[in-house]
């Protein structure tokens, strides 16, 4: 049986796929995810952090900020 991202057992057909789902949704069976390990709290700020300096950068940073990864993508084609 094949294993999702996070090592839980899962049908290896659609059909077997959509069973599960169905039982899932209907409640006849439960939904095994783990827990990560991470704090819900830093995980919460974290994703704040990106939106939060993206506010704070002028458009002169940005721009420079893009223009740096396209010269790195471009240049990685380029090898």
């Amino acid at each position: 049986m094949p294993k999702g991202p996070k090592g839980q057992k899962r049908p290896g057909d659609v059909i077997g796929a959509a069973v599960m789902v169905a039982k899932i949704a209907t409640g006849e069976a439960e939904e095994n995810i783990k827990d990560d390990g991470k704090d819900p709290a830093a995980k919460a700020l974290g994703a704040k952090g990106g939106k939060k300096r993206a506010a704070n950068l002028t458009p002169e940073r940005r721009a420079e900020i893009a223009k740096k990864a396209a010269a790195k993508r471009w240049a990685l084609r380029e090898e």
